[in-house]
């Protein structure tokens, strides 16, 4: 009985602390959030487009000069320097996911950014729109034809010869800025002009040194943006990786190529379909509408549990003010970009712990009509009710994980929350509420300590 009292103690001690923490490091509860100290400003809650704000872009990624076969691979190497991209920016918990297109819909792939607390859409669009596109061409095999668009073709049905541009003369390879592993400013030593200095990774190694092994003595030019900025004569194989683009940069101008080069050169163009912009207002209204809907349906729970199992309800509330107060102390350790699919998730978790606690009281009551005392009620109660809990548990969390792993942003806010609840409503309702229970021996066995119980009298 002591032992149980001193672990119901400790407890409550530790919820207490775990709420507290939640206070301290919440600006929209602690007033005196600006004064706090540094520690306690590292776990805001992260909230997500809906909720704070932000913009939506649609991008289209032109794969036309992508092998079939890569165009998954290439995919998801844009999106990964898109993330890395925003991510120098600052952006909170960026949402970039690819939208694989069909035959049907016609929509081809497309590149979906999330930019949480960034409303300023011409912002979000440079912060994409800064980062490069890098390829390297070798010249035109010359008994390969010269590609003949509307635009070379003059009003007199001719070929105009003048209108030929570079990059008909060149033809792409598959060696582009996806490859690259890093870009370094360098001067050169002669004439101390500014130059770029890129280094492969394997795989761009092994095909930078096939293209220059195949391309001694001619030009190998290198395109930034669609735009050729290097034309470098290759006089011999280089097997390392290494290459240089050199021209009329100032030092500011290099700096900037390599910064943007380091943040990531995309694989494949894009180009802008759609925005859309969620205002800070409409975010804070969700965001209110969450807490409240939250606020309300555990005040209505915990006054049904309270008046229909007495004693036992009133420590189930405890229970579970401790379960949310450690759900909410996760969303901001992990941390979790909080959506309002995931406040939905994480409302259907509280009801998933009240469940549990509904599951264990009526077998205690159960118990306790068939002639058993309190505690050995409690005691079988809560190894009957195990099972059903351990089974209905088990199934929601098979259907959270399910959730997560195929469903798309949207979903798996939902199904983390619902995830994460899960498993702790277990840790509340069979480890927290069990203590609170096997504290109340000092009640007795009369007829009050069973009306306490909610137990009624009659078998």
């Amino acid at each position: 009985m002591i032992k149980k009292l001193i672990l119901a103690i400790i407890i409550l001690l530790l919820g207490a602390s775990v709420a507290f923490f939640v206070y301290k490091t919440e600006p929209r509860l602690n007033k005196n959030f600006e004064t706090q100290k540094a520690f306690f400003k590292k776990f805001p809650f992260r909230l997500g487009l809906d909720l704070s704000g932000g913009s939506h872009l649609i991008y289209k990624a032109d794969v036309s000069g992508v092998p079939a076969g890569q165009v998954a691979d290439s995919m998801d190497a844009l999106r990964d320097i898109i993330e890395r991209r925003v991510n120098l920016f600052g952006v909170s918990e960026p949402v970039v996911q690819i939208q694989h297109g069909s035959v049907i819909s016609g929509a081809g792939e497309q590149l979906i950014v999330d930019l949480p607390g960034v409303t300023d859409v011409n912002k979000a669009i440079e912060m994409i729109g800064q980062t490069p596109l890098l390829e390297f061409k070798v010249e035109r095999p010359k008994d390969q034809p010269i590609k003949i668009t509307s635009a070379n073709i003059g009003k007199d049905g001719k070929v105009d010869v003048g209108t030929l541009n570079l990059g008909q003369q060149y033809v792409a390879t598959e060696l582009t800025g996806r490859y690259l592993q890093k870009a370094t400013l360098e001067f050169d030593q002669n004439t101390r002009e500014p130059r770029v200095s890129l280094q492969f990774d394997d795989v761009g190694t092994k095909l930078f040194a096939q293209i220059t092994k195949d391309n001694i003595g001619k030009t190998v030019a290198i395109y930034l943006d669609g735009a050729p900025i290097s034309t470098p004569v290759v006089r011999e194989q280089i097997p390392n990786g290494q290459a240089v683009i050199s021209g009329s940069f100032t030092p500011t101008e290099a700096r900037t190529l390599v910064g943007r080069l380091n943040s990531g050169a995309l694989p494949v163009p894009i180009s802008l379909l759609s925005t859309q912009t969620i205002g800070a207002t409409l975010g804070d209204s969700a965001v209110h509408a969450g807490v409240k809907a939250t606020i309300i349906g555990f005040l209505l729970v915990a006054l049904f549990l309270i008046l229909w199992y007495r004693l036992p309800g009133l420590v189930a509330t405890v229970s579970l003010s401790i379960f949310i107060a450690i759900i909410l102390a996760l969303f901001k350790l992990m941390p979790v970009t909080l959506t309002a699919a995931g406040i939905a998730g994480f409302i259907i978790s509280i009801g998933i712990a009240v469940d549990a606690n509904v599951l264990i009281f009526e077998r205690i009551k159960e118990e306790l009509r068939s002639g058993r005392t309190i505690n050995d009620s409690v005691k079988f109660g809560f190894s009957r009710a195990w099972f059903s809990i351990r089974d209905s548990n088990i199934s929601n969390f098979i259907t959270a994980v399910i959730l997560f792993w195929f469903g798309t942003s949207l979903i798996k806010g939902f199904a983390l929350t619902l995830g994460m609840g899960v498993i702790v409503s277990m840790f509340s309702a069979i480890t927290i509420t069990r203590i609170f229970l096997g504290t109340l021996g000092f009640i007795g066995e009369g007829k009050v300590a069973k009306f306490l119980f909610g137990s009624g009298l009659s078998k």
